[in-house]
Order: C-alpha cells, then structure tokens, then sequence
C-alpha cells in the first residue's frame, strides 16, 4: 500500500541551549508495506535491509523469515520448522542471516538459499557463567563472521562469540555500568546481610537492541540508562559518546545511517536522529491514536536505513512496515553531515549555505558552517556563526585567533601608549610640585567629596577594608542614609542586569536577545525584603541592637565589593577564552566570599552579638526565611482556589442568565 501524505507529526530538534525546539519536517511519510506478496506478517519483531533492496523479515509469529524487495515484493520464505521463538535477525551483504531463537536457545545460520547451515548454542565454558542460561534476542555479525548477541537476562554484557570450531565464545562485550547513589552506599553498609539480600540488587541492565557499522564500531541502546541510554563502541568496549543529545527513556532499536550518522526509535515510534558525536539532529513520529495514520506506529520494534536515506520502522502490533523519505533540507543537511565528518570544509559549505537558506536557525547548521570557516582562516565569520550556534568552544578558539592577530598588529602600539601616559603622568607631577598646575582642580575635587551625600557613597571603600570600624560609623556615627544605601542599590541592580545580558559570550547564562529586567528587579527587591525582614525580625526576637534602619544599610554596603569589582569582572569577560575562564571565575570567587564575610560582620557588630550568636541569627534568618516562602505559596495555592471558584460561579450565572 503506497500513501503519500502530509506528516501527521511535528519535527523538533535541540539549540544551542540545549531545548528543544520545533524545526520544519526532515521526513515524510512515504510509503506502507502491510504484505510481502500476499504473505501477511503475524508479530515480526525484526528486519534487515540491504544495500541492494533486499529486505529480510523475521515473522516471529509464523516463525520464519520472509524476504522481500524495498517495495514490498515477495522473494522467498525460509526457516520453517526450524525456527521456534525468533527475535532478532542480522544478514550480511553476502545474504548469509543470522537468527536469534530465544526458545530454542541457539543462534542459526542460513545460507543465500535459505538452507541451514549452522546452529550456535550456549557457549561452554566456565568463563559464561554456570548459572546462566542462553536466551539469544538481537544480534549482529562484523566483517569476520564474529557474533554479537543480546541475551536475555544476561546482565554481563553483549555475548561475543566466534564462528572458529562451532562457536568459541571470547567474553563479554559493552558492559553497562552500575550506578549507586552516595545514599544507597550507605544504606546498604549499615543494612544486615539478610537485610541486604532482600533488596534489590544493583546489577548492570541488558541491552535492547544493537547495530553495527562498516568498521565493526557497536551502537547500543539501553532503556533506563539516562546518558548511557546510546552508546557507540568501539573495538575496546569503550563508549565514543562523550557529551550525548537527549534520548527516548524507551528505545527499542538502532540503525547506522549513511553520512556518519545513526538512528533510534522508541517503542512509541518517535524517531530520532544524530550524528557520530551523538548530538541529536531530529525527532519526529509518534504514536498511532488509532486512526491508522501513515507514519505513526503503535510498537515499533526495529528500525533500518536504505542506501537512498529512506527509514524503515516495523510497527509489530500493526504487522507492517512504515517507510519516511527525506525532505530536500534533509538531504542538504546529510550532504554536509558527510562533507564534514570526512574533514571536507570548504565543500560542506555549499549545502550549509543551502541548509541556512531553509532555516537560518537551525543550530548545528550554523556550528558547521563555523567550523569550516574556522578551519579556512575566516576566523571572524567563525565567531559570527559560533554565536548564532551556542557554541563556546568554537566561539572561544575563533576569538582567541583574532585577539591574538589583533596584539601582533597592536602590541606595540600599545606599549608605547603605556609609555607616554607614565610620562605624561609624572611630567603633570613634576609641574604641578614646581607651579601647583592642579590646585584649582584639588579644590574642585575636594568641595565634591566633601558633598555629604557623595562622602556617604565612597564611604563603601572605608567599610570594604575596615568592615567592623565601618559597621561602628554606620550605627554610632551616622556615616550612611538610606538615601545613599538606596542609591548603591540602584547602582548595584544596573551591575546586575548589565552583567546578566551584556556579559562576555561565553559566561552568559541567558538567551541571546531575550531580557526579562522587570522580573530580575522584583526577584532583588523580594530577596532584600526577606533576608533584611527577616533577619530584624530575629535579631530582635534575640536581644539585637540594630534598628531596621542600621541593618538595611549594612547589608547594603556589605556588597559593595560586587559594586566595586564587578566592573572589571564584566570587563575581563569580554577579553579571556576558555582557557584563560579561570580568571573571570576566581574574581567571582572571591568577590561572594568577600560580601559572606562582610555580611557575618555586619550582623555580628549592629547588633553586639558574639561569633556564636551571629551563627545562630543566621540560621533563624534562613529558617525564617523557609516559613515566609511556604505560608506564601499555600496563600496562592488557596486564593488561586478561589479565583477559580468565583470565575467558575461566574460563568454559571451568566450561563443561568443567558438560558
């Protein structure tokens, strides 16, 4: 049956931000196989595609295997009366198949012609293990005959056995790790061992499903292995995918695409798509409602990709065969994938620049499209796409290219501005002992800082370096007003802001071109009212000489080393890449500890407490604050009960009045 339709499902990929985000379709439903011929399949649990159109389905309801073309042609049947349970089938390219029988417990081998021509059963030997039976489910074959099988029940890892004298099993491949909290390690050391032995072990979970490669490198997918649910192996058993995209929590099968690429499909039927580094490019499909749908399934159970980048999904509840082809951006995209991971820059660029015509959006287009102009030279278009892409590194590689050709054509320059500013300066000071050039400018300065609200504003210098005399001038000498504690917390939400949009590319936490500065001053104002609410609600409570008054502008002037420093912290950012990040991470290091301490200070001496009171204050304060929060939230929960309620009343009477 050949339908061809809009997709009845939305494309997504992920940005630079790692969310993700709604892209235009990269597959379309192309085509559904419901027979082979005329034979109907009854509970197929796996398939094979070759290069040449061939397709192999293991019918595991009729227990055999039944070969057909790419469009659903009959070409033979085989294994009947051989076969018992199947659940997983392989066929190399010279159509010798492999299949996995759980129920029999044996791995057969049938010729071109469908003949038997080997039966692998449990290995034996002690190195498998006394204990475990063989219970086979997927399998593979690399380009030396040798054998990768899934086992049921076999947490050891993938079973690797050799064709050499009638099955000689080499060990354990790709074994999943075991994870345990620091508090199940605990528990788990102070349990009993009869305690111990009813609980539920912590053994390593069996893989799904796997797929091989050209170059024998083994993908697996495990459900409930969180960043470990995708692997790629290489010949040591070592996992290649170091940062992974996001992934289903069910997969049920995965297929090596055509461009350096795989493939994965949930038992739902979503599909998803990376590349070799496991960043995800695609996820579509999903799961048929009952509508019968073309392109959505109901439980899928493997997956494979035709030489002409079709995929194939065996949808084992609905007995067919879903097939997508790929929209012309797709094929753009795979253009480039494959241009790209073979070290081919400038040629990628071609079909980039077609991909970023579709979509100037799509992240790793705009990663790619950096990269190679990085490796061209073109440093500065480099940084451009690096940042329409979210990348840091590459930002931060093109950046360091350019500031360093930048200090080659102006260091000297520089030096020499240096030079003649020193010069310049000690020239001014030497004419300004002999004729006192810079008496009236003194006078000047000196009526300014003499200006009571501006001695109050530089009073944070004094108190940064001398905070327990500062808190002294600030309760006894009058030295501050709130008006100046207002003023430097007006500078020190501009700091804020300034710093959270507008900082170095690589240290900001916000979305590029998105600001929400109404939301960041309420969220500074409620904190300050808890923390400065809360604390003088305690500290007198506990016998605290500070009035509200002192204790606001302390907490005030106590941050004034991020007024001071964060400046020059923002400056920085701008100027140091990942290698140099340290810099701008220490700065805000120790400017946080700094405020701590004047904070614990402040506390301590506007209200005379010892260190040990000061403790204590502080924990009231931070439980105080917990309770505020919670009697808050229960408010809004209630009054949102509320308001639901009258609006619901609302509605009926108006409803009653209409009527």
């Amino acid at each position: 049956m050949t339908a061809n339709a809009d997709a009845p499902y939305k494309t997504y990929t992920v940005d630079g931000y790692n969310s993700v985000t709604e892209t235009q379709t990269a597959y379309l439903p192309y085509k559904t196989i419901t027979k082979i011929g005329d034979e109907a399949l009854l509970t197929p649990t796996d398939f094979t595609l070759l290069d040449d159109g061939t397709m192999y389905v293991l019918d595991s309801g009729n227990k055999r295997v039944v070969v057909g073309d790419s469009d659903g042609n009959l070409i033979t049947t085989f294994g009947e009366g051989t076969l018992v349970n199947p659940k997983g089938i392989y066929v190399t390219d010279e159509h010798i198949t492999y299949v996995a029988d759980r129920d029999a417990k044996s791995i057969f081998v049938f010729d071109e012609n469908g003949e038997l021509i080997h039966t692998y059963g449990r290995p034996d030997v002690p190195m498998y293990g006394d204990a475990l039976d063989f219970l086979p489910l997927k399998i593979v074959v690399n380009s030396s005959g040798t054998m990768y099988v899934v086992c049921e029940s076999n947490t050891n890892g993938i079973v690797e056995i050799s064709p050499v004298d009638d099955g000689t099993f080499l060990g354990y491949f790709g074994t999943n790790a075991t994870n345990a909290s620091l508090w199940t390690i605990v528990w788990r050391a102070l349990l009993t061992d009869a305690q111990r032995a009813k609980m539920v072990g912590n053994i390593p979970a069996t893989p799904d499903n796997m797929a091989i490669d050209e170059k024998g490198i083994i993908y697996t997918v495990t459900r409930g292995e969180g960043d470990d649910t995708i692997k790629r192996l290489n010949i040591a058993g070592v996992n290649m995918i170091t940062e992974p995209g996001k992934s289903d929590t069910v997969p049920a099968a995965i297929a090596v695409g055509n461009h350096d690429n795989f493939f994965v499909v949930s038992q739902q039927g979503f599909i998803y798509e990376y590349n070799n580094e496991g960043k995800l490019l695609f996820m579509f499909g999903g799961k048929d409602d009952g509508q019968q749908r073309i392109g959505l399934s109901t439980k899928a159970e493997a997956i494979q990709i035709s030489s002409d980048d079709k995929i194939y999904v065996l949808d084992s509840e609905k007995a067919q065969i879903q097939i997508y082809e790929p929209t012309e951006f797709t094929d753009y995209l795979h253009e480039a994938l494959y241009l790209f991971s073979k070290g081919r820059y400038e040629e990628s660029k071609e079909p980039l620049s077609q991909v970023l015509m579709m979509n100037n959006l799509f992240d790793y287009a705009n990663m790619a499209m950096g990269m190679a102009l990085y490796k061209e030279g073109d440093y500065e278009g480099a940084l451009k796409y690096a940042k329409l892409s979210k990348d840091n590194d590459l930002y931060s590689d093109a950046f360091w290219e350019i500031r360093n050709t930048w200090l080659k054509k102006n260091l000297s320059t520089v030096i020499i501005i240096i030079i003649l500013l020193i010069v310049l300066k000690n020239v001014i000071i030497v004419l300004d002992k002999k004729k006192n050039i810079l008496k009236k400018p003194r006078e000047v300065i000196e009526k300014i800082k003499n200006i009571k609200l501006i001695s109050q504003l530089r009073y944070i210098f004094f108190y940064m370096r001398h905070p327990i005399d500062g808190n002294y001038g600030i309760k006894r000498q009058n030295k501050v007003s709130v008006l100046s504690a207002n003023i430097l917390l007006v500078i020190m939400m501009v700091f804020y802001i300034i710093n959270k949009y507008f900082c170095g590319f690589m240290f900001k936490t916000v979305r590029e071109g998105q600001f929400d500065v109404i939301s960041d001053i309420v969220m500074i104002l409620t904190l300050l009212c808890l923390v400065v609410g809360c604390n003088y609600l305690m500290c007198t409570i506990n016998d605290g000489e500070g009035k509200l008054r002192h204790i606001y502008c302390s907490f005030i002037y106590s941050a004034s080393p991020f007024i001071v420093f964060m400046p020059f912290i923002f400056a920085l950012s701008h100027a140091v890449t990942y290698n140099e990040e340290f810099f701008v991470s220490f700065g805000r290091f120790c400017m946080v500890c700094w405020i701590v301490v004047l904070v614990f200070i402040a506390i301590r001496e506007i209200n005379n407490y010892s260190v040990g009171e000061t403790f204590k204050i502080i924990g009231l304060t931070a439980f105080t604050i917990l309770i505020v929060c919670l009697l808050a939230f229960i408010i809004y929960v209630l009054w949102s009960q509320v308001f639901d309620f009258l609006q619901s009343l609302f509605g009926e009477v108006v409803y009653r009045i209409g009527g």
